[in-house]
């Protein structure tokens, strides 16, 4: 299963920094693994600033800084920055990520298919 590799899991806010709004700056590299043990690692500079694209109509469900989402949202973002990675691919790594992070089943679902269908600006 992918997984963080590193990461202040006990202090998630000390990861981030809150830039404006649903934005958001790492403030330490996320590395993330790709697969199983073997797979390849992706990595997420320090520095990224990236959001939480939840539409305002749904923030009552899905809290846009709530830190279950946070990590994913930066490494889905990212994956689509660089430009390597299809929509689609990027939203799998992002339900991967989701479910790293403890996100329950139905809400990763939803996330994960708005992210798929639904290109915010």
């Amino acid at each position: 299963m992918s997984q963080y590799t590193e990461f202040t899991a006990l202090k998630p806010e000390m990861n981030y920094e809150n830039v404006k709004g649903i934005k958001y700056k790492l403030l330490k590299d996320l590395v993330w693994k790709i697969g199983h043990i073997t797979g390849p690692t992706y990595e997420v500079p320090e520095g990224f600033v990236f959001d939480l694209s939840i539409p305002f109509f749904l923030r009552w469900l899905f809290d846009p800084h709530d830190m279950k989402y946070l990590k994913a949202a930066a490494l889905h973002d990212h994956m689509l920055h660089v430009g390597q990675w299809s929509r689609i691919t990027a939203a799998g790594e992002f339900h991967n990520a989701l479910k790293a992070s403890g996100v329950v089943t139905w809400k990763r679902i939803l996330m994960f298919l708005a992210t798929v269908f639904w290109k915010y600006s």
